[in-house]
């Protein structure tokens, strides 16, 4: 085993790293990042259907006696949970005056506006007409069809995820001036992981992309482990990294993971080999509308689910309420520079100066 060389599945989930390339010394990744490799993989995940499904928030964010309020391209809708506990999702304003009904209680699984009184338990009434919501248990999800253009679907098409019983979920949220495309283009961007990212990745590598294009042989790179089941499908437009996942000092946790594209606004990686396998990130990017400057401002939700098959991760499951705001944390930490390549990527579209 060469000196550095992340090892995918060990004894123990953590790795002393010994050796390793300084950041400044890492191997550039400029030439596997071809502009046309994303544009194309953007332009295959954009022609996938949605069935006119947006993500609009967590499934806990949810609570019984307050509504959610969202927005999907400029338009103003909310979210509560019926008497049954099931949501319920409509317009954010009051059919009588306009009331923002995302300030008015939810008494009984009935929305009850604040400005007068007039109470909505989900079904249509003066104009004012329900909308389709699917909770899968940790994202809320609404059909707007007017808006999506697109078949309907009964629900969202989900990606495979952990048995919930052996898993943590924590949502992250965030927005940034962008579009949807932007969000997706930075996901289907693998090979700037260690570079922008170096607090948090280290001895990536790209041993797989669409099309069959494998990375280049460098003589620093980790040995190919030979999992050909780990590598992603060429017609999923998918691509394979080993990376690991730096915890401190040099303690990490080295994975095989699988970026896809199933939607028109989703990447899903997924760890296929390593600790941890099974467990996905989601990250849907949902418009929301034009900001006061008419620029176009982009939500994006972003859900991780961790499993482990190690005995121990059962103590990880009770200790659930004190990870999930910490992994929400890492989450921010990396969208801070990841919405900022979106914000970006998306002022030299409207320049005219993006390369390509």
């Amino acid at each position: 085993m060469k000196p550095g060389r992340p090892r995918i599945r060990t004894a123990v989930p953590l790795v002393l790293r010994r050796g390793g390339v300084p950041w400044d010394r890492q191997r550039p990744t400029w030439r596997d990042a071809a502009p046309a490799v994303i544009a194309r993989e953007l332009k295959r995940a954009q022609a996938r259907p949605s069935g006119n499904w947006y993500v609009v928030g967590a499934s806990r964010a949810l609570r019984e006696d307050r509504p959610l309020a969202c927005e999907v391209a400029g338009r103003e809708l909310v979210v509560w949970r019926g008497p049954d506990g099931r949501p319920v999702a409509g317009p954010g304003a009051c059919p009588h005056l306009g009331a923002p009904l995302s300030d008015s209680p939810v008494r009984c699984g009935t929305l009850v506006c604040h400005w007068h009184g007039l109470a909505l338990n989900g079904t249509p009434f003066a104009g004012w007409n329900p909308l389709p919501v699917h909770d899968d248990g940790v994202l809320l999800w609404l059909r707007l069809d007017d808006i999506g253009g697109e078949a309907p679907l009964d629900r969202p098409a989900l990606p495979p995820r952990p048995d919930p019983r052996r898993a943590v979920a924590t949502v992250y949220t965030g927005s940034g001036v962008c579009d949807p495309e932007d969000i997706v283009a930075n996901r289907l961007d693998p090979w700037h992981g260690a570079w922008l990212h170096p607090y948090s990745f280290v001895d990536l590598t790209v041993v797989g992309s669409p099309g069959g294009r494998e990375a280049p042989e460098d003589p620093e790179a980790p040995e190919d482990p030979g999992n050909p089941e780990g590598r992603a499908d060429p017609q999923d437009g998918g691509f394979t990294v080993d990376v690991s996942f730096k915890l401190a000092w040099r303690v990490v946790v080295p994975v095989r993971a699988v970026f896809t594209a199933p939607g028109p606004r989703t990447v899903v990686m997924r760890i296929v080999e390593g600790e941890g396998a099974g467990s996905v990130v989601e990250t849907h990017a949902t418009p929301l509308g034009d900001d006061e400057r008419g620029r176009p401002r982009t939500a994006v939700t972003e859900a991780v689910i961790a499993t482990s098959d190690r005995a121990g991760f059962t103590v990880a499951l009770r200790a659930a309420p004190v990870l999930r705001p910490l992994m929400r944390a890492a989450a921010a930490r990396l969208w801070r520079d990841d919405l900022a390549y979106a914000e970006r990527r998306r002022h030299l579209r409207s320049t005219g100066r993006f390369p390509g």
